[in-house]
């Protein structure tokens, strides 16, 4: 059976924020299927980054749907928010929530699809009691916080467990890898078993970034 084409979401948090008009203009006309959105708030990861005012400005101008990765404590409380701003996906992090069933029934519930992020040394296993219940799995493939990091190669070994415990389950759930994603690594990517491919730096600082983002959308055939 053939595998259905790799997602491409290019990660804004390495964009000219100067030209973020022009940016969103760029994943538009490319062969992009999401925009990735990385929030941070000091806390739950060592950086601060954008967050609902930002979103809210994108969401005017995108064609295509927000990904949203929340790298906050307490989620909960801001879900509401970013479905207002623009957000089709939110991503929480495990490690962030205390009531994670009830986070994602929440984010379903705003008509949002729901994502659990896992951070580099948590374990699948984590997984098993919520996996049927969410859209996607984020396997962080570097310690969040900064853009630019080393991939982490354990990576690959977390992601087919990821699939297998998708096969196991029947979840539908699609698998999404952020962090050190270059073009040298894609096609292992997706031959391992991921769906959706997150990458800032290797496209947004590349000369041709919709050329770039072709060849991700290209890596897994």
């Amino acid at each position: 059976m053939e595998k259905d084409p790799v997602l491409v979401a290019p990660s804004l948090l390495a964009a000219n924020f100067l030209e973020l008009g022009k940016e969103v203009e760029m994943i538009n006309r490319s062969e992009a299927d999401w925009f990735h959105l990385d929030v941070m708030d000091g806390r739950f990861v060592p950086n601060i980054s954008y967050g609902l005012p930002v979103i809210a400005q994108i969401s005017k101008l995108a064609k295509k749907p927000l990904d949203v990765h929340l790298m906050i404590e307490e989620p909960e409380k801001y879900a509401a928010e970013f479905k207002k701003a623009g957000a089709n996906s939110l991503t929480v992090h495990m490690e962030a929530c205390v009531h994670l069933h009830r986070n994602i029934q929440q984010i379903r519930g705003l008509g949002m699809k729901a994502g659990v992020a896992l951070n580099p040394h948590t374990p699948v296993v984590t997984l098993e009691n919520i996996i049927r219940d969410i859209d996607l799995v984020l396997v962080m493939s570097v310690n969040p916080g900064f853009g630019g990091q080393t991939f982490i190669e354990q990576t690959y070994h977390k992601i087919r467990q990821v699939k297998q415990l998708i096969a196991e389950t029947g979840s539908s759930a699609l698998i999404q890898v952020d962090g050190g994603v270059e073009l040298s690594n894609a096609g292992q990517l997706v031959a391992t078993g991921a769906d959706v491919l997150v990458s800032g730096s290797a496209i947004f600082a590349s000369p041709d970034p919709e050329k770039t983002i072709h060849l991700f959308k290209t890596s897994g055939q």
